[in-house]
């Protein structure tokens, strides 16, 4: 049997890994002083496993045997943690329904199979018995996306492709390679390093997530400055529908009518399940290196960022906090040295009488610069003269590199302070670069109106995490100590909801790279219009005339049939 890897049922990640505040001085005091928070105090336990109400699974024989015979019988599980593993992902409201024992609709079984033909067998098993499908990656989507509807009367199969894992083959003249969905970041980075190869992308959810999560969401990574975001990445798929085989060529551009990749890219499971990548993929470079870099104000941090964008420059990496999370992240800092308080204290002192800055409104930047020795040394001047024009300094490579070290820990500190009774999540969004600074300001207006509104202490704070030639994505975190007047996650409703509500309003996208899912969903119309929701609807329902495939997600329930009959309406093909 092929167990789930190490993911907590009630959190993020591994279970023997855990964020502190033991080693960071600062933290507690800060967390104290901007939410009410005493970290030293544990806030009610979760419920233990043992006291879930896990039901029985509801599973036809006929759909078990079928499922068996597919992938054989030791990859179909209805272990009760393997099902609710698979039950939810990781949003802040899947954790805390978790931690409370609200565990929701769970699926019957979960299924593993290892090839393209095992997933076209569960795939005509399940439509033999109106079964419901859920592709797994990770479980790391935190925009609702694999929870199944809680009043799916159906059988509900997850389908976890973690035993589909392989680069198959890599075209070193066309630098592409075919890879199965599977496959986890590390595990991807490691047979392509091996081969002296990189993808080059790495989101926060790098260490748990997996390619084909990556495309089903549009996922973005720390470097898709240099190489792009997952549906730039993607060359061509491999999918198993209702209908059958879906197959793009993986050709540099075609004039074939819609791009069905692009259909695929963000489909969240609705149109099939993916079973095989083409991916970009580029040499592994010579030198890698990030460095630090503080702004006098966020208004320089933007437009320095934009300025880069614009020019010669390519750095891998752009990622500028605003003076919020400048101060989030000074707390972090663990125990520092005599010598390191006093370079700190020197470097302040400097700062503010030599250069100008107001440390409270500082703001920290981290620039990465990847290829040869002599081309990261021209970048690395090409982006300090426009640091310079914009009061920059460069502080070094030790912070680029702790950044670096630790920047797939960051979820990690949502579980700490849910076990300390408080909230916290993100929202990001993308706008032209015009529209940045109003975007921001609207933004955290919006939120700390929220606040105010539910009496509550919270912090609001931002970076900006992905350039691009005409704007960049905003990524905003948010946390709270409820007011214990109602329910917690009434409260966490109405600052989620000013934030995401502010994006749309302002002309900005519902979602950068998180996905629409079920969180998202009901901003999208706004988003995208009517008839963009309409040409959605008549997509999924199109190929998926039953419902079959991850229903409820990005658009919602498809409404009952009118004249025509779902079977008949099924005839237009299926996988016989």
């Amino acid at each position: 049997m092929t167990h789930a890897r190490g993911m907590k049922w009630w959190g993020w990640g591994d279970e023997s890994v855990a964020f502190t505040h033991e080693d960071k001085p600062d933290l507690g005091p800060f967390i104290k002083r901007h939410i009410d928070l005493d970290v030293d105090q544990a806030a009610a336990d979760r419920v233990a496993f043992e006291d879930l109400p896990i039901p029985e699974p509801s599973l036809p024989p006929s759909l078990r045997v079928a499922l068996q015979g597919a992938v054989g019988a030791d990859q179909v599980s209805t272990g009760p943690l393997d099902r609710l593993v698979h039950a939810r992902g990781k949003c802040l409201r899947d954790l805390v329904r978790h931690r409370r024992g609200d565990i929701g609709r769970l699926p019957d079984v979960v299924v593993r199979p290892a090839s393209e033909e095992e997933v076209e067998a569960i795939m005509r098993a399940a439509l033999g018995v109106d079964a419901v499908v859920i592709p797994f990656g990770g479980g790391t989507n935190i925009s609702g996306s694999l929870e199944p509807p809680e009043d799916e009367t159906r059988a509900v199969i997850s389908l976890d492709l973690g035993r589909m894992n392989r680069v198959l083959e890599v075209d070193g003249a066309s630098r592409i390679a075919r890879v199965q969905p599977g496959v986890f970041g590390p595990h991807l980075e490691e047979q392509l390093n091996a081969r002296g190869w990189t993808l080059g992308h790495f989101p926060d959810s790098f260490t748990h997530s997996t390619l084909g999560g990556w495309i089903a969401t549009r996922s973005s990574g720390m470097q898709s400055d240099k190489y792009g975001d997952v549906a730039d990445l993607t060359r061509a798929v491999r999918g198993v529908t209702p209908a059958g085989i879906l197959a793009t060529r993986p050709v540099p551009h075609a004039s074939t009518g819609p791009s069905v990749r692009e259909m695929v890219l963000g489909s969240e499971g609705r149109l099939g399940v993916i079973t095989e990548a083409t991916v970009h993929v580029h040499r592994l470079p010579e030198r890698r290196t990030i460095l630090g870099y503080l702004f006098p104000s966020w208004s320089e941090a933007l437009a320095a960022m934009r300025d880069i964008a614009e020019g010669e420059a390519s750095p891998s990496v752009t990622r500028a906090s605003d003076a919020p999370e400048t101060k989030f992240s000074f707390a972090t800092k663990k125990d520092p040295s005599l010598l390191d308080r006093v370079k700190s204290g020197a470097l302040a002192a400097y700062l503010k009488r030599r250069r100008g800055y107001d440390l409270d409104a500082m703001c920290l930047s981290f620039i990465g610069y990847e290829g040869t020795k002599d081309y990261v040394a021209a970048q690395r001047k090409l982006v300090g003269e426009i640091v310079g024009r914009h009061g920059g300094l460069c502080i070094g490579s030790g912070p680029g590199e702790l950044y670096d070290q630790k920047k797939f820990d960051t979820p990690y500190i949502r579980d700490y302070l849910l076990d300390r009774g408080a909230l916290a999540d993100v929202s990001e969004t993308s706008a032209p670069w015009s529209a940045l600074p109003a975007l921001y300001d609207d933004v955290m207006a919006a939120g700390r109106r929220a606040f105010d509104d539910l009496g509550v202490r919270g912090y609001l704070m931002c970076h900006l995490s992905h350039s691009y030639h005409a704007g960049a994505c905003l990524y905003f975190t948010f946390a709270f100590k409820p007011s214990g007047q109602r329910d917690s996650l009434e409260e966490y409703d109405v600052i989620k909801s000013a934030i995401q509500q502010t994006f749309v309003d302002s002309g900005a996208t519902l979602s950068h790279h998180h996905a629409v899912g079920t969180e998202h969903a009901r901003w999208l119309e706004e988003d995208i219009s009517a008839p963009g929701v309409a040409m959605l609807r008549a997509l999924f329902e199109g190929i998926d005339p039953g419902g079959n495939l991850n229903p409820g997600k990005i658009i919602g329930p498809r409404p009952e049939p009118a004249e025509s009959s779902v079977a008949e309406r099924r005839a237009g093909g299926t996988l016989g």
